[in-house]
């Protein structure tokens, strides 16, 4: 599925995926594979949980990392929906082949 790419050059990230949009900080983003391909899968990600149910879950399990980590970055990192996308960002076929609720595996 082809999603619309938009530069926000104020942008504190260098992406982000506000289904149904992928936002980038600027224009190189745009044709950063890697990048373009984790934000899709969180588009995956958030369909699949009906847009709002993911970012509840997305929040939840952020406290709950930074809680346990007292980190922002360690906790960032272990968000399941960010594992999910950066173990599988570099392989352009893994939502061609990803099952459903995929992101479950990285609890």
């Amino acid at each position: 599925m082809k999603y619309p790419v938009i530069v926000v050059p104020f942008l504190r990230v260098s992406g982000m995926a506000l289904f149904p949009f992928i936002l980038v900080l600027n224009k190189a983003s745009v044709n950063d594979q890697a990048l373009i391909n984790h934000e899709k899968i969180h588009l995956r990600q958030q369909a699949e949980l009906l847009i709002i149910p993911f970012y509840i879950l997305y929040l939840l399990n952020y406290l709950i990392n930074l809680a346990a980590y007292r980190k922002h970055g360690q906790a960032y990192l272990n968000i399941v929906f960010e594992r999910e996308a950066y173990y599988n960002e570099a392989d352009n076929t893994y939502l061609t082949n990803r099952k459903w609720f995929s992101w479950y595996r990285y609890l």
